[in-house]
């Protein structure tokens, strides 16, 4: 439900990296040819299609040939980590996820313009009938990411693509190889979160299976215990770096920003 260059969001955090760090060459990623496209393609746009457009797009960037520093908020922290996994060329070297959803969500989804929109409330209709049916995956971009802890065969069989990138349908070694290829992996989970459930899932943890109530930690995931995505060997060679800031989703100082998020960047 964004753009990347809203002046008060994403082109905020663009000039803000600009004016710390002098010289920096910043890309904040557009999906479509507009800002209204851009938005758009947020909600409707496939995933998979997104990722390949992005890595389209950093592969033909003069400027980041040598390697370059991703950072996605929300949903893009987890579509970030899609084209970590699937496009190393030009390599990622640090992957920062602010609030990004990495084991998927259950319910709501983060910056739907208005509580009361009629839009918000017919994505989140859609989604309780038919998240893992073919034409909502195709076409929505929030339940191809949506994880029911009570429907984890659905889930596995029918989303089509953060089950694919969280390994679980089979492993693909080349994913886990280039994840693993990173220097340093950050997550930051907003501790008074309301917008994502569980909010365990920006630092990689999620409902233990079968029920939605009691949520366990990345390392007690199968994930992470059978290191199906090498983030059991990246959390033993401290690559994986678990931050927390109090607020609501995506609510965060500028001097939080300068001093936790800033030196990943140098």
């Amino acid at each position: 439900g964004d753009s990347c260059c809203n002046p008060v969001s994403m082109g905020y955090i663009q000039k803000l990296v600009e004016k710390k760090i002098p010289g920096i060459y910043v890309l904040s990623l557009k999906i479509g040819s507009n800002m209204i496209q851009d938005v758009e393609n947020s909600f409707f746009m496939n995933v998979n299609d997104q990722v390949r457009e992005v890595c389209s797009q950093l592969a033909m960037d003069p400027h980041l040939q040598g390697g370059y520093n991703a950072m996605g908020f929300s949903q893009g922290g987890q579509f970030l980590r899609a084209v970590a996994q699937r496009c190393p060329a030009p390599p990622m070297l640090n992957l920062i996820s602010i609030g990004g959803q990495h084991q998927g969500r259950v319910y709501g989804f983060p910056r739907c313009p208005g509580e009361s929109s009629h839009l918000c409330d017919w994505i989140r209709k859609t989604l309780d009938l038919g998240a893992y049916t073919k034409a909502v995956q195709e076409h929505l971009v929030q339940a191809e990411y949506w994880h029911d802890p009570l429907k984890e065969e659905d889930y596995r069989k029918n989303s089509i693509f953060l089950a694919d990138i969280n390994q679980e349908r089979g492993i693909n070694e080349t994913y886990k190889k280039n994840l693993m290829a990173l220097k340093k992996f950050v997550m930051v989970k907003f501790l008074n979160d309301t917008m994502v459930d569980p909010p365990i899932s920006e630092w990689f943890g999620f409902y233990k299976s079968g029920q939605a109530k009691e949520t366990i930690p990345l390392q007690e995931t199968s994930l992470y215990k059978e290191d199906r995505l090498g983030l059991q060997e990246m959390d033993k060679a401290g690559k994986l770096v678990f931050l927390g800031v109090k607020g609501d989703h995506l609510h965060f100082s500028e001097e939080w920003f300068d001093s936790s998020i800033l030196p990943f960047l140098q």
